[in-house]
């Protein structure tokens, strides 16, 4: 049977990826739904080539273009976050591949939850921020969210099979990224090109910026606490450069777990798509031959957003998603050079320093945490650049 595939985000790192593995399988998938955010001429390609019934761009002006590059085409164009939320419940969907970078993904998701369409998440903020509602509903709706990242996937795969209460410990495994043997006054200087070096993955700019700050991975931390309900206690960060070993677990007999496999988010998709089924793939192979596997610890002193993600947790209520709204702020600011590398951290430790915690929030609430945060950030990160 032909599974029918819609992707938010095809146009960014996962969703091209995505459709890479898709098209590797013509007869075991079909695209319904497509969208992007401004990238006119790679969606209008990837509609060429996959024949959706349904391309949005959330930037009205680049769906008005879209629309005249695919007169003739039977892609039915949308815009916007209405466009987002059809695509998200677009009727016939067996599997929703969650693409989008940030706080975005929130409401599509829920609403594709909502629908009954099953989950491939690759938007961690969407647990980060709302992680008790997501999963409530999901539950409510018997929903399945199959988690993308790699590392999230690596902990699903070691959990297969395993009876009720037998997990003791996640351990997430950390590339460290390209600055991992640095310290805090070798990072003053740090400029955006050279934060995007990532050492072993090909990610889209956010992300791998997160990576460098090692925010990345306390985005991570969170997710994880609701994937796999599991005390941020319970929950340890190893640095492993080779980004080999994807992540572990621990079961409460102290035997550990691992998912191992190259730096390749094929496999991670490949896996989402096809669960609970293995497909054999002409992807590369993991040869092991010579290969050394470090762990370290992180430096929570050099990489302070891990620890403070660890906090945002901990407190919880609507502090996860006013991190991670500052968070996003801060780092679109360096990528436009408006701050330095270390004014990220800073950012969202000011941020943070002045939010009002509201403990069980409702959506309103959530989404009015990430509205104050982003516009304290800004205001923040104007004081830094002396634009206000």
């Amino acid at each position: 049977m032909v599974k029918q595939i819609s992707i938010l985000g095809s146009t960014g790192s996962v969703g091209r990826q995505t459709l890479d593995v898709i098209k590797d399988f013509p007869e075991k998938f079909r695209v319904l739904a497509l969208t992007g955010n401004k990238n006119v001429d790679l969606l209008a390609q990837q509609v060429k080539s996959f024949q959706p019934e349904l391309a949005v761009l959330t930037d009205p002006e680049a769906a008005r273009e879209l629309s005249r590059l695919l007169v003739g085409q039977k892609t039915r164009v949308l815009a916007g976050e209405e466009g987002l939320l059809a695509a998200a419940t677009y009727p016939g969907t067996d599997l929703l591949v969650t693409a989008v970078v940030g706080f975005a993904g929130l409401k599509p998701t829920l609403a594709a939850i909502d629908a009954g369409i099953d989950i491939a998440l690759a938007n961690k903020e969407t647990l980060v921020a709302a992680g008790r509602i997501v999963m409530e509903k999901a539950r409510a709706r018997k929903v399945n969210i199959i988690p993308v990242d790699s590392e999230h996937s690596a902990i699903f795969q070691c959990l297969q099979g395993s009876g009720p209460g037998q997990l003791q410990k996640i351990i997430l495994t950390a590339s460290g990224g390209p600055f991992r043997n640095c310290s805090r006054d070798e990072l003053a200087g740090v400029t955006p090109e050279q934060a995007l070096q990532h050492p072993n993955w090909s990610m889209g700019a956010k992300i791998t910026i997160d990576s460098a700050t090692m925010m990345n991975k306390g985005l991570e931390v969170l997710e994880a606490h609701w994937l796999f309900s599991l005390p941020l206690t319970a929950i340890e960060v190893l640095v492993h450069p080779q980004s080999i070993v994807h992540s572990l677990v621990e079961f409460k007999d102290g035997s550990l777990l691992a998912q191992l496999g190259p730096p390749d988010m094929r496999f991670p998709i490949l896996y989402a798509l096809t669960y609970p089924e293995r497909w054999s793939n002409n992807f590369s192979k993991l040869d092991l031959v010579g290969r050394q596997l470090g762990f370290a610890a992180p430096d929570l002193e050099v990489f302070p957003c891990l620890a403070y993600a660890y906090e945002a947790g901990e407190k919880g209520g609507t502090l996860p998603a006013v991190v991670n709204a500052a968070n996003e702020v801060a780092v679109a600011a360096f990528l436009k050079r408006r701050i330095g590398f270390l004014d990220i951290p800073g950012v969202i430790r000011q941020v943070m320093d002045g939010h009002r915690l509201q403990k069980d929030p409702d959506l309103d609430a959530i989404f009015s945490a990430d509205s104050w945060a982003r516009e304290e950030a800004q205001r923040i990160i104007g004081t830094i650049s002396g634009i206000s």
